[in-house]
């Protein structure tokens, strides 16, 4: 693997993360939320990342393929007063977990700096080398 192979795996990495936090800002936006836009109570997101070949030397970095809905039944409470309580009086709260979504939210937040910190490191590299051949 060439040096320069590390900024497109370590790139592609940090733009991964990159949409990870912002899914997650997302949801931790709506853990309390009743309705969605579409009428029904908010469903967390998770990112889905997959593996993709990175120039011509079989580097392999990562991108997202996707983002899927928690299938995961949402929060009921009795609340017969609300305005969006069904017939039997409660109302489907967001399936978001903000316990969850705060241990992903650092996950993606340190595997995001540790990424930075590789480019830094080869970038720290590559200029020592080059700072030899003078």
């Amino acid at each position: 693997m060439s040096m320069f192979s590390i900024f497109n795996v370590s790139g592609s990495a940090v733009s991964a993360q990159s949409q990870r936090l912002n899914t997650v800002a997302s949801n931790l936006a709506n853990v309390d939320a009743v309705a969605g836009p579409d009428g029904k109570a908010y469903k967390a997101r998770q990112v889905i990342f997959q593996s993709t070949p990175m120039g011509p030397d079989n580097a392999a970095g990562v991108r997202v393929s996707g983002i899927k809905e928690s299938d995961v039944p949402g929060r009921r409470v009795h609340d017969p007063s609300h305005p969006s309580a069904d017939a039997e009086g409660y109302v489907t709260h967001s399936n978001v977990n903000a316990v969850e979504e705060m241990v992903n939210m650092i996950s993606a937040s340190r595997s995001y700096q540790n990424n930075i910190e590789v480019m830094n490191t080869a970038k720290t590299l590559l200029l020592k080398t080059l700072q030899m051949g003078q």
